[in-house]
């Protein structure tokens, strides 16, 4: 039985594509390190293309300067509905998403969007990735993710040697080398944002990503749809967590997280204090230490998953969905200290947990691109406003669970 269906219907209402399409799409390259392009300024709306009976959107990119956010590029979807910020010169991470005074986002402590060229991932141990860290959705990988350590690797000698892997991986703080925008010419006239990252290096991975960004115009809902490929005639261990970060509206004292789970696990001992209140989230709390719980969801006869987080009062609320078969584990990520230090929860699918490769590595968790393969994975968000949106996108949810609780399992997944 699908349970997931009925959720992904609302994800997708009036977003169902023609079979066969026979009028080309609109086409635009914004970036593009093959044909030496680069467009400072650039912009697209509906009434450009005079399509009819379509809810007015507008597509605009535009550079940012001063400070450390100098040279940043920036895309802006508005879909009618929905406000799109996506960053290519920060990995085409999604910067925030927006629905009315609904915000997919937080506040962060770092306040520019800031220049890969401006950020030293080895400091302060390893974790010079937060001087950037403020984004709605932020990938952790390519060649690792997960927190910073030593690890063995396979030098230019052939020999097993130790590196530092820092926090969360390159893939955020890598520009994208080609971006174009799409919009089709027949309902429901999709819009399409692609983009191309690579993590390459001699003696190294040989990884290319590809993703694409979708919505319809006048829809509540987005798509992610990311091809990761190894390019190596080697076979490549790779991890991927789609970093989904969220403040108020949507957090605040007596907010929930709600999702079908076979089992949740404590990151440490430290969050296993707090396992049996996993779900359930705090007033910004000064002194607040993160807690991190890894789950493992159930899904539906096809795979596929979904969870949600909604406010205290259920009239708005976030709702993600995607395939465990490529994305089979996930990270719940609270951190409600005060406003000033990231009043923040994370709600993260992934191939494994945010742990150093090499846990991730002993305890099965680390997967591998065989040469020249390609993956897929898809991630689907939706913005819910109102008590019926709210309800109608959590019964899914509440189906696929039919009645089970999680096993509490205390014990850490980080030794």
């Amino acid at each position: 039985m699908l349970l997931i269906i009925p959720l992904l219907t609302f994800l997708m209402m009036n977003t169902v594509e023609p079979q066969t399409p026979t009028v080309p799409p609109v086409r635009h390259v914004l970036t593009s390190v093959s044909q030496n392009i680069r467009e400072e300024t650039w912009g697209l709306t509906s009434r450009d293309l005079r399509l009819p009976g379509v809810a007015d959107w507008s597509i605009r990119k535009y550079t940012l300067h001063g400070g450390r956010q100098e040279g940043v590029d920036l895309i802006e979807i508005d879909n009618g509905r929905l406000r799109i910020v996506v960053s290519p010169t920060r990995g085409m991470s999604i910067i925030r998403v927006e629905r009315g005074p609904i915000r997919l986002g937080w506040d962060s402590p770092v306040k520019e969007i800031v220049h890969p060229q401006f950020i030293n991932l080895a400091s302060r141990g390893g974790l010079g990735w937060l001087e950037g860290f403020n984004e709605w959705m932020v990938r952790c990988g390519l060649e690792w993710a997960g927190h910073p350590g030593k690890d063995r690797f396979v030098n230019n000698l052939g020999e097993v040697a130790e590196m530092d892997l820092t926090l969360h991986g390159r893939i955020g703080n890598i520009p994208a080398s080609e971006v174009e925008v799409e919009v089709d010419r027949q309902p429901p006239y999709r819009i399409r944002l692609r983009g191309r990252v690579d993590e390459r290096m001699f003696y190294g991975p040989k990884l290319e990503l590809w993703t694409e960004i979708t919505t319809v115009p006048g829809s509540p809902a987005l798509m992610i749809d990311d091809r990761l490929t190894n390019h190596s005639s080697d076979s490549q261990e790779f991890e991927l967590i789609y970093h989904a970060n969220y403040g108020p509206p949507l957090l605040e004292e007596g907010s929930r997280f709600l999702g079908a789970l076979s089992e949740v696990r404590p990151f440490n001992q430290h969050a296993a204090r707090g396992l049996a209140g996993y779900g359930e989230y705090r007033r910004p709390t000064p002194g607040f230490v993160e807690e991190v719980f890894l789950m493992t969801p159930l899904a539906d006869a096809d795979g596929r998953t979904a969870v949600q987080l909604r406010n205290q009062a259920a009239d708005r609320a976030v709702t993600m969905a995607w395939d465990t078969k490529s994305l089979p584990f996930f990270t719940l990520w609270k951190n409600t200290n005060t406003p000033e230090e990231g009043y923040v929860t994370g709600l993260e699918p992934g191939t494994g947990s945010p742990a150093n490769r090499n846990i991730e590595r002993q305890a099965g968790r680390l997967p591998k691109l065989a040469a020249g393969e390609t993956r897929r994975f898809h991630v689907e968000v939706a913005i819910q406003a109102g008590h019926e949106e709210v309800e109608r996108a959590a019964a899914p949810i509440f189906r696929l669970r039919n009645g089970r609780e999680p096993r509490l399992n205390a014990s850490p997944v980080k030794p």
